[in-house]
């Protein structure tokens, strides 16, 4: 591998450092049309069902939509719950741990059930912070109309103002569990400039934010009184009296068993899309981001918002290719990192919005100007030695730890050679439809954190996601709490999966002589795609 790399490095040009070429609005619309891949007609599909019917969606995101149910038919419930609680909460993620947090503490009973482990999850890989107005010329009106810029005026706007007018406080909250932020040299939370802001709002810990919020919070929920059971995806919503949320199908995937759990409220926060591998993309997510929670709650009847919408970060690795995929946090291109194309030059403003710097990516590498790997893919380089440069010699060692190991480990030193890029599939923009309570339009069950969707619009800031999981994970948990505590007793013989049935019989109308995938997916099989 070391001579593979020293080989594929003995060709770099010499770079200039002239500024790349200045785009107007008009450049940059026709950029994201002909490159960008939620725009491109291929890989698509038009839904035949559900409550998205005729919505043009990315054709892995459809298939899991219009399919069968794990659960074989006859679908009855067994004559008592294996639990019975207040409060059922699916994902043990950001915004899953925050959800059950805040709900224990109004004294509720909660049952937090996840896929792996507590904590596995797309949050754990965040790299490069949370965006909220701390600045003295900062404010959340500021914050509101740089996040609404950049989602392309698609995000709702009572969602993005809870994320604006709240985020403070829960950065405080965050302190007070003991996160270990960077700090200014007099002692505050250090504020970097992330891609399409207007302001440096970026507080982070160095390049394992997600990691470190992970690792606070994921003991606090363990000694929490909070039941948890890992290793036990969500298969199914129940519906109860009403058309109401009345719990979920669990599946143990030790035991090979079905678990059936009776809640008064249920919290959706199983996370987003990327191991689908949408157009083949290579993903930045978690194994288990299957987008779990979109496929059991539209079989339900819940809308989704902006479904062919999903972020391809610009700066996933393309080189070595055991890497594909691997982020590199765009706090590198706010610390000064540039990008070239084969010739050496600049192509574009580096912290342009994440959708115009990848668009334009994906036309440097279309039309000849990608550097070839011996794999025959193409990626752009992107130097880090600029920041070295600017900011003085061992900046990237500092603020960057994590990128400069993981790439010495395979034989690339940042702060001596380019890292080789190209976009990865990285967040899912939309999701189910959810109100400022995180309320979907089944009665008793919310959503949070990445499965919803509204809050971004088309196109997402850098460290808004993780904002979002505290702040709706927060408004999740109380708000179930308060459903639970008013929701009047029912019968668990009320409870029943008439509603996947009904869906079925839609898909057997539409799909008459074709056989449906079967979904959710849980986990990708990449013996089958040869990934």
């Amino acid at each position: 591998m070391a001579d593979l790399v020293e080989t594929f490095y003995s060709s770099t040009p010499a770079f200039d450092d002239s500024p790349p070429p200045a785009l107007s609005q008009e450049d940059r619309l026709r950029l994201l049309s002909s490159y960008y891949p939620d725009y491109r007609p291929d890989g698509k599909a038009t839904l035949k069902v559900g409550t998205n019917k005729g919505a043009v969606v990315p054709r892995e995101i459809a298939d899991i939509l219009e399919s069968r149910s794990r659960l074989p038919a006859p679908r009855t419930l067994p004559d008592h719950p294996d639990h019975d609680v207040d409060i059922l909460i699916l994902g043990g993620g950001g915004a899953g741990i925050t959800a059950a947090l805040f709900a224990a503490k109004e004294g509720r009973s909660v049952l937090l059930a996840t896929k792996l482990r507590v904590g596995d999850s797309n949050t754990v890989m965040a790299e490069g912070g949370i965006q909220t107005a701390l600045g003295e010329e900062d404010s959340p009106v500021i914050h509101f109309r740089d996040t609404f810029r950049g989602g392309h005026g698609a995000n709702d706007p009572s969602l993005l103002s809870v994320l604006v007018s709240e985020g403070p406080e829960m950065v405080e909250w965050l302190v007070s569990r003991g996160i270990l932020f960077d700090r200014d040299p007099q002692g505050g939370l250090s504020l970097r400039k992330g891609g399409g802001t207007s302001r440096p709002r970026l507080i982070s810990a160095k390049d394992y934010t997600g990691l470190e919020l992970i690792r606070v919070l994921k003991e606090d929920v363990v000694n929490a009184p909070v039941e948890i059971l890992e290793f036990s995806p969500a298969i199914e919503l129940i519906s109860g009296p009403e058309g109401s949320c009345a719990g979920a199908v669990l599946y143990d995937l030790d035991s090979r068993r079905h678990i059936y759990v009776k809640a008064k409220s249920v919290i959706l926060a199983t996370g987003g899309a990327g191991r689908l591998h949408l157009s083949g993309f290579a993903t930045s997510n978690h194994f288990g981001a299957t987008a779990d929670g979109l496929t059991m709650a539209y079989r339900m009847g819940i809308p989704l918002v902006h479904p062919e919408s999903f972020q391809f970060h610009p700066t996933g690795v393309m080189f070595p290719s055991e890497m594909a995929g691997m982020l590199i946090t765009e706090a590198v291109r706010g610390a000064g990192a540039r990008m070239y194309n084969r010739l050496g030059k600049r192509f574009v403003n580096e912290l342009e919005t994440r959708d115009v710097v990848a668009s334009a990516i994906i036309r440097e590498c279309a039309e000849g100007r990608g550097v070839k790997t011996p794999q025959g893919t193409s990626g752009v380089y992107l130097d880090l030695v600029a920041i070295d440069r600017d900011s003085g010699e061992g900046t990237v060692e500092k603020r960057f730890p994590n990128i400069l190991k993981l790439m010495k480990r395979h034989h690339v030193d940042p702060t001596k050679r380019p890292i080789l890029v190209y976009p990865t599939l990285h967040y899912q923009n939309g999701g189910i439809r959810i109100d400022a309570q995180t309320r979907t339009s089944v009665s008793h069950l919310l959503v949070a954190g990445e499965a919803s969707g509204g809050l971004h619009g088309t196109n997402r800031l850098m460290g808004n996601s993780l904002l979002e999981l505290f702040v709706f994970g927060r408004r999740a948990g109380v708000e179930a709490a308060n459903l639970a505590m008013n929701r009047p007793a029912f019968s668990w013989r009320e409870a029943s999966l008439a509603h996947v049935d009904r869906f079925e019989e839609e898909l057997s109308s539409a799909f008459s002589t074709e056989e449906r995938p079967m979904a959710p997916v849980l986990f990708p099989d990449y013996r089958r795609q040869g990934t």
